[in-house]
């Protein structure tokens, strides 16, 4: 037992080795592209039929597609607060039982004593840029200019809220979509720290969005650059230009995953005709699983299941590719790996130490994108909230509390002992194994036990409303 313990304490708490960036390469830039609501099944080189992504899956051919992939959490604000300090949301105060995610009349955002990656990556001498949806705090001091960003244009939450018209919520959304439109939602656009749209033109967003990072590319071409490009659609109300209406044989929601790949085509193209594709790492994902409750303008999770909301597979791994041609080495990777690890990961490549003040999530990704090496993440914790609800271990996933989201998917249970699948053969979470495997509960048991004994659970940053 002690040494199963030992081995669980090294795969929690080991930082992963920082090599030195070589002084005659230049350092890579890197862009994040994180879609709003986005399912597993949502992309053609994810499995779906008629919704047709030609330039992500030109990313997933020439880089590699990652199929066991995991956000950390199944919504908005925590899932964005893991991806840019590399940590759990619960260490940051950025999840909470109360409210799940921020909203205009939050008094809180992301704490200052944070690290974000864009701080991280300035201390090499990184032009940052944050484009589209934070939903860290709307207020001055947590909006990207202040938390290592030099540049920001987008909107501060989700762009469903500041809702104008008096239906209750659920009572709205039964309108048909010819009926739901941009101006009913008074949501800000905003360039750095001040407003220059009100409410914010959603029709074109998507496209303004991918044209603002094409220009920050050009403008920054000489020195390294991080770009995150956070789309607020899929994520209803879903909105569209006109040069995408009617284009896919998916209906709308199709429409706009499309003209969100055109905009990745865009970017894809620029970085070879400037020359910085071969060292420009993309990154290609989802914030959480798809709002299942909206039916047909809601995504899919494929063969994954439940969505948003919930710890279930449809909820937290979602469909995602790094490409960097010639440099990434192209093929489906089927290890874990986790938006918590691109911070390790990015600092690795840039030769930054990590900070030792605090305990980071992530490890480091570069072995398996450069030299296919198996990934240093064996484990996988899932939290809704402050709760951990499960853990997946190598192939398996015990449940220790199951919930639905938005009145689907069951009601809150505690499981002891815990359900248990195995998700190489079952990634539908259908077949209950628990019995089988007594063993691989224990071990996970261990894994929980390690992780509990060190963690400190950050003041509650979302609770707080005006």
């Amino acid at each position: 037992m002690k040494n199963v313990l030992l081995v669980f304490s090294l795969i929690l708490l080991t930082l992963p080795e920082v090599k030195s960036q070589d002084p005659q390469k230049p350092l890579p830039n890197f862009i994040i592209i994180f879609a709003d609501d986005l399912g597993y099944g949502d992309l053609s080189c994810f499995g779906h039929p008629t919704i047709k992504t030609p330039n992500l899956d030109r990313m997933a051919n020439e880089g590699q597609k990652w199929t066991n992939f995991y956000v950390g959490a199944s919504v908005c604000t925590p899932s964005r607060a893991a991806l840019l300090t590399g940590r759990l949301p619960v260490r940051s105060g950025m999840a909470s039982d109360r409210h799940r995610v921020l909203f205009p009349d939050s008094k809180n955002g992301l704490p200052s004593s944070e690290i974000t990656l864009a701080e991280q990556l300035k201390t090499a001498g990184y032009a940052t840029a944050c484009i589209g949806k934070w939903h860290l705090g709307h207020k001055e001091q947590y909006l990207p200019i202040n938390n290592g960003f030099d540049y920001y244009f987008g909107i501060p939450y989700s762009n469903d809220m500041d809702r104008l018209q008096g239906d209750a919520y659920n009572d709205y959304w039964k309108r048909p979509n010819d009926s739901i439109k941009t101006e009913h939602f008074n949501v800000p656009l905003l360039r750095n720290t001040e407003i220059i749209e009100r409410p914010a033109d959603q029709n074109t967003i998507t496209t303004r969005y991918s044209d603002e990072a094409v220009k920050y590319i050009k403008e920054n071409k000489k020195k390294p650059f991080f770009i995150y490009l956070a789309h607020n659609l899929p994520h209803i109300p879903l909105f569209v230009s006109d040069k995408f209406k009617g284009t896919s044989e998916r209906g709308l929601y199709g429409d706009v995953v499309q003209e969100i790949d055109n905009g990745v085509g865009k970017i894809l193209n620029t970085l070879k005709e400037e020359g910085l594709a071969e060292n420009t790492i993309v990154v290609f994902t989802s914030d959480n699983g798809p709002w299942l409750p909206f039916k047909l303008n809601g995504g899919s999770a494929g063969l994954l299941k439940a969505g948003k909301g919930t710890t279930w597979e449809g909820g937290m791994r979602e469909p995602t590719i790094f490409w960097a041609p010639e440099h990434i080495e192209p093929g489906i990777i089927t290890d874990l790996g986790t938006t918590m690890d691109l911070f390790s990961t990015f600092s690795t490549m840039a030769g930054i130490k990590l900070p030792d003040n605090r305990i980071l999530d992530g490890v480091n990704l570069s072995e398996t994108l450069f030299n296919r090496k198996p990934s240093q993440r064996k484990s996988v914790l899932y939290y809704r909230g402050t709760e951990l609800y499960a853990v997946r271990l190598g192939d398996f996933k015990a449940h220790f509390i199951t919930q639905g989201a938005y009145g689907e998917f069951g009601e809150r249970q505690e499981h002891n002992p815990p359900l248990l699948y195995n998700l190489n053969f079952d990634p539908g979470e259908q077949f209950n194994v628990a019995e089988e495997h007594p063993e691989i509960i224990e071990q996970i048991s261990v894994l929980v036990k390690e992780h509990r004994s060190n963690l400190v659970k950050g003041k509650d940053m979302l609770a707080d409303r005006e």
